[in-house]
């Protein structure tokens, strides 16, 4: 038997092993983190904390089509009045706004905190209004992803826990990632003429990238190429039975795909050309399943995290892609030469590529179609988010 034959299959068994940790990580991740926990009788309350905060005035922005969102909506009100505070105030998303005009009205209203209670995209709708505002903004997570909660050790499986935080815990800043489509493959015309280098964040209650130039926050990860083609294929039906293993499971369409060629610039530096399957720009890394994709990025250092992922030689590539994955969210690297599934980090704080034909785009797992020319940024430190954590230096 060929070497490369038996290498491949080592490589291919190795993988297998892999996903198999993976898959077992989910299958515990995933009996909790969609649970509604409902308030034990005569459970203890941060009595303490709470007396020494000034009590805030919650307001709650919510995704009504998420499973138990009734439920979310009495336990929050039930754990307000226990803690003697004023009743929050929910603000429901709708198709046409997944939440940040709803923002807007709960800061014109007056809330102390907003909070976001959904999924990504309720994450991401609410965090474009709180940018700037110095507010901080809440998390409840309940949806199938909960990126930036994973990443900011919010809990995920318990509502009365993730309202702990929400109540007593620290406020830190974080940066913020913003990612907009220069030119579509479909809508090359819509190429504006001028764009300044920084624009003010938009307004679009809808998100929806019709104009080229409209700029889209992300939180975690934003990307071009084999992830969102995967996004942008994921059966909606699947993701509700399933949850983020759906993102998987449409990949394996793109396995055999063509590498990409693309035109990478990063900050003042030269351009430079590359093939590659992906290219992701990130501000934290950890994903479901145990999976840390971008071990080096840092939540508020101002830069973003620059992952290039390639494959050759099929499934053996993809097979030493995902070990190198696996090995990368245990702290180790394999910096062997002439590796044919890779991972390649640098930083910087803004990156633009151009692939002739064009991608598929993403931003925090919501596709924003085929880009011919996609430009990510990042806004150091512009978003307070209500965490368990330390606070982030002044």
């Amino acid at each position: 038997m060929p070497p490369e034959v038996v290498l491949g299959i080592v490589a291919l068994l190795l993988a297998l092993a892999a996903l198999g940790l993976v898959f077992v990580v989910w299958r515990i991740d995933t009996r909790t983190s969609r649970t509604v926990v409902e308030p034990e009788a005569g459970a203890e309350r941060p009595a303490a904390r709470r007396d020494a905060m000034r009590r805030p005035q919650l307001a709650v922005v919510i995704n009504p089509s998420k499973e138990g969102a009734d439920t979310l909506r009495e336990l929050v009100l039930r754990v307000c009045a226990e803690a003697a505070l004023p009743e929050p105030r929910f603000f429901e998303t709708t198709v046409e706004d997944p939440g940040t005009g709803q923002a807007h009205e709960a800061l014109d209203w007056g809330a102390d905190v907003v909070v976001a209670a959904g999924g990504d995209g309720t994450v991401r709708a609410v965090a474009e209004a709180m940018v700037g505002t110095g507010k901080p903004m809440g998390l409840i997570p309940a949806g199938t992803g909960n990126l930036l909660a994973r990443n900011l050790d919010i809990p995920l499986t318990s509502v009365r826990e993730a309202l702990a935080v929400v109540l007593g815990g620290e406020d830190r800043r974080i940066d913020v990632g913003w990612a907009r489509v220069l030119e579509y493959a479909d809508r090359p015309e819509e190429r504006p003429d001028s764009i300044p280098d920084v624009p003010p964040p938009p307004r679009d209650a809808a998100g929806e990238p019709e104009v080229a130039g409209a700029a889209h926050i992300f939180l975690v990860i934003a990307g071009l190429g084999f992830d969102a083609a995967m996004v942008a294929d994921a059966d909606d039906q699947l993701k509700a039975r399933v949850g983020w293993v759906a993102y998987f499971l449409a990949g394996v369409r793109h396995l055999h795909s063509r590498r990409m060629r693309a035109q990478i610039t990063l900050d003042d530096q030269p351009p430079v050309e590359a093939r590659l399957r992906t290219l992701m720009a990130g501000n934290c890394g950890r994903l479901p399943g145990g999976i840390t994709l971008l071990p080096d990025a840092v939540i508020d250092d101002g830069e973003l995290d620059i992952a290039a992922v390639d494959t050759r030689g099929g499934l053996a590539g993809w097979a030493q892609l995902l070990g190198e994955v696996v090995i990368q969210g245990a702290g180790m690297r394999n910096d062997l030469p002439g590796k044919i599934g890779r991972i390649d980090h640098v930083r910087a704080k803004r990156v633009r590529v151009v692939v002739p034909g064009g991608e598929q785009a993403q931003v925090d797992g919501d596709p924003l179609g085929r880009a011919v020319e996609l430009e990510m940024w990042v806004e150091q430190r512009s978003l307070v988010v209500r965490t368990a954590g330390l606070p982030a230096t002044a």
